[in-house]
C-alpha cells in the first residue's frame, strides 16, 4: 500500500530557506516520479518539482528553477524538497504525489497523473 507523509512546513521571513520531507512507504520504480505540488488560498494546486524515484531525473517550474533542489536518500526511503531564496508567492501548501505504476513517464508536472498523495504541510513566506 503506498503511503506519503508529508513534513517540514514553516514560517519564513522572505529569502529564508525551508527543506521538505516526504516519507514514502509501498513504492517502486514502476511509480516512476515523486513531485511536489503547491496550493495557495484561491488558487489552483500547482506542479513545483518531480524527482524520478530512482533520483536521476529531475524537473522544476520555472519559478523556482535555480532555487528549490529535489532529492532523494540512498535507500528512497525519504524525498526532499529544498527550497532557498523564498519569496512571499511560494507560500502555500506544499503536497508530494506519486504516480501510479501503470501512469506514463512523461508530464512529470501535471497534477492529473499523479494517485497517490501526502496530506500536505503549510509554508508560509512572510515578512
Amino acid at each position: 500500500q503506498v503511503h506519503l507523509v508529508d513534513s517540514g512546513g514553516g514560517s519564513v521571513p522572505p529569502g529564508g530557506s525551508l527543506r521538505l520531507s516526504c516519507a514514502v512507504s509501498g513504492i517502486t520504480v514502476q511509480n516512476k516520479y515523486i513531485g511536489w505540488f503547491r496550493q495557495a488560498p484561491g488558487k489552483e494546486r500547482e506542479g513545483v518539482a518531480a524527482i524520478s524515484i530512482g533520483g536521476g531525473t529531475t524537473e522544476y517550474t520555472d519559478s523556482v528553477q535555480g532555487r528549490f533542489i529535489a532529492s532523494r536518500d540512498a535507500v528512497g526511503e525519504s524525498f526532499y524538497l529544498q527550497m532557498n531564496g523564498l519569496k512571499p508567492e511560494d507560500s502555500g501548501m506544499y503536497y508530494c504525489a506519486t504516480k501510479s505504476t501503470t501512469a506514463a513517464w512523461n508530464q512529470r508536472l501535471l497534477l492529473h497523473t499523479y494517485t497517490y498523495w501526502g496530506q500536505g504541510t503549510q509554508v508560509t513566506v512572510s515578512s
